[in-house]
């Protein structure tokens, strides 16, 4: 796990590396372990990277990596799992190797497949080829996005990196505001891909590949989630489901460190725990957060669950005067502003407090086995939209006032009443923070285009849970979950793998019809692990979260409260939160 950046042009620049030092001090973070340049020799292209060594600990694990004949250059952020099943092919085919990275396999995975060789690779990643023969770059990113890539494209120029501040770093880029991401992110507490909050920087899809020659930059797609459901029994798809589940952990254990596994109360991570002990034999090392007010508290379940295991327990109690100065912390490594990671932030600082390089985390499981209530809240809401459809008209031409005066938690269901067929905007109106209303005049607060409301995502599939879980894994998932999770454990140089988020376990479980794949409560994925306790598996879901509204109306008020007018209520807690990361933000990112 690593951190990457770049810079390409369409002339011979001499001072191209120039801009490379500040990108690179951008990442430091992210790699602690070294980095390293290179500056093609016809001064057209100019990588870096910052490393975080885990595979191939040596010095020969340094990047970027070239082959032998100076054509082809890499630098790589992520993991790939299948990389020594590869390495055994390409050896058969009388390739040589120089070093025992993943790295190298890419590259000459890049040389024997030319695009094709993402359609082998099994892992995260963000990656670019530079070609010093043809002069252009070859870029890609895993399947489901968790790893991220930005871009900047200004004339005969194009610059890359792993976050958006490294991306800034190149100097390409205006740093003004999109009021298209900043209107998505009033929406969601996220800025949607490819749109970022700044108007010339992009990410790259999940699951796309892009090529940059001449200055012109072309993205395709070369993956994206399918549903294909297939008749199996009850029995057969635990057997499926099970057998994917140990594939998946089993692939995320390759590492040349230790591994360890972060553990709350519940059973996605209970499940990776219970999963690990099956498919090796190390000491497993796990990490918790506890709070003083039992409402909140999950580490007596968490500790009594690595007991069980026999893992080596670790946890941290969390107060509202300990999180405030690592809050400070937080916003200063957040990259993009968000509503969420500051929990991930703080348990990876406890693993990397305690040595850890390498942790696993239960996130995706929720998305994928049905774990959330807005399997049951969507359907209820497109009822509910039905029945008031004869008075759309009337709704509709009331919104602006009504979204003014009506309570917070109804101002996001208008929106999805004037859209009664979408499961699109049920799942916006459901986890969004702002109105559609109120998001609009926030944007125009600080943007200075006009903004509009992003285009929903249609629905792909012919049932409507998998649709749900489609927009939960596409939308929620990958914008906010994936993206907060690389920056709050990158922060600390901590590399966060995610087995339930692998493109394997996902082509292999979606092939389960949905009224099994997604029985409530996450049925499926218990019948899957039996080893799982039952003080994990009968207790009811909570959600792992902070109780920030309690801190802002007490130990917190330092902070400083957003302007806004008075019209938009700052209430719950997360609409204060979203207004005050981001002003902290524009503080430090915007001119």
């Amino acid at each position: 796990m690593c951190g990457i950046a770049g810079l390409l042009s369409t002339k011979p620049r001499s001072d191209i590396a120039t801009p490379l030092a500040a990108m690179q001090k951008a990442l430091r973070h992210r790699g602690p372990d070294g980095h390293g340049d290179y500056v093609a020799p016809s001064k057209q292209a100019a990588l870096t990277h910052t490393r975080l060594a885990v595979i191939d600990l040596s010095a020969n694990g340094k990047q970027p990596i070239s082959t032998s004949d100076g054509r082809f250059t890499i630098t790589f952020n992520g993991e790939i799992y299948n990389y020594l099943q590869l390495r055994r092919r390409l050896e058969a085919d009388g390739e040589t190797f120089s070093t025992q990275t993943d790295t190298e396999v890419i590259l000459k995975m890049y040389r024997a497949k030319g695009s094709k060789c993402i359609h082998f690779l099994r892992g995260m990643f963000a990656f670019v080829i530079w070609d010093e023969q043809k002069k252009e770059a070859f870029a890609a990113r895993d399947p489901l996005g968790i790893k991220p890539f930005y871009y900047v494209q200004h004339t005969s120029e194009f610059a890359f990196a792993s976050e958006l501040r490294a991306t800034l770093a190149s100097g390409l880029s205006h740093r003004k505001l999109s009021s298209g991401g900043l209107t998505g992110y009033f929406l969601r507490g996220t800025p949607q891909e490819p749109a970022t909050l700044i108007r010339d920087i992009r990410m790259l899809p999940a699951g796309a590949y892009l090529t940059w020659r001449q200055g012109k930059v072309r993205v395709k797609n070369y993956w994206s989630l399918k549903f294909k459901p297939q008749y199996v029994n009850r029995k057969q798809a635990t057997e499926i489901t099970r057998t994917a589940l140990e594939d998946s952990v089993r692939a995320h254990f390759v590492s040349d460190v230790p591994v360890g596994i972060f553990l709350s109360g519940g059973i996605d991570s209970t499940a990776l725990v219970a999963l690990a002990k099956k498919v090796t034999n190390k000491r497993i090392n796990t990490y918790s957060l506890a709070f003083s007010n039992p409402e909140w508290n999950e580490a007596d379940i968490a500790k009594r669950t690595a007991a069980h295991f026999g893992t080596n327990h670790t946890e941290l109690t969390m107060t509202p005067m300990l999180a405030l100065p690592l809050f400070q912390q937080y916003l200063d490594a957040v990259d993009q502003p968000t509503i969420d990671g500051f929990n991930t932030f703080c348990v990876a600082k406890l693993a990397h407090d305690h040595g850890e390089k390498v942790v696993l985390s239960g996130l995706g499981a929720d998305e994928l086995f049905g774990g959330y209530k807005s399997f049951s809240l969507i359907p209820d809401m497109l009822r509910q939209s039905a029945r008031v459809r004869p008075a759309l008209p009337i709704i509709q031409a009331l919104k602006p006032s009504l979204q003014k005066f009506v309570p917070v938690k109804y101002r996001r269901m208008l929106d999805a009443l004037c859209n009664p067929k979408s499961i699109a905007a049920a799942h916006r109106s459901l986890r969004g923070i702002f109105a559609t209303g109120e998001a609009l005049v926030l944007t125009s607060q600080y943007a200075d285009k006009a903004g509009g409301i992003p285009r929903l995502p249609k629905d792909a599939f012919e049932d409507m849970a998998d649709n749900i879980s489609a927009h939960e894994i596409n939308v929620y998932m990958r914008n906010q979950l994936l993206r907060d999770s690389d920056m709050a454990s990158m922060a600390w140089g901590l590399e966060l793998r995610v087995p339930f988020v692998d493109k394997i376990l996902v082509d292999r479980v979606s092939t389960i019809p949905s009224d099994m794949r997604l029985m409530t409560g996450k049925q499926l994925l218990i019948d899957a692990v039996p080893e799982l306790p039952k003080w994990v598996t009968e207790r009811e879901k909570r959600g792992f979260r902070f109780p920030f509204d309690e801190w802002f109306s007490d130990e917190w008020q330092s902070l400083t409260r957003p302007s806004v007018p008075k019209w938009i209520p700052l209430t719950p807690w997360y609409r204060q939160w979203s207004l005050i990361v981001f002003e902290e933000w524009r503080k430090r990112h915007v001119r």
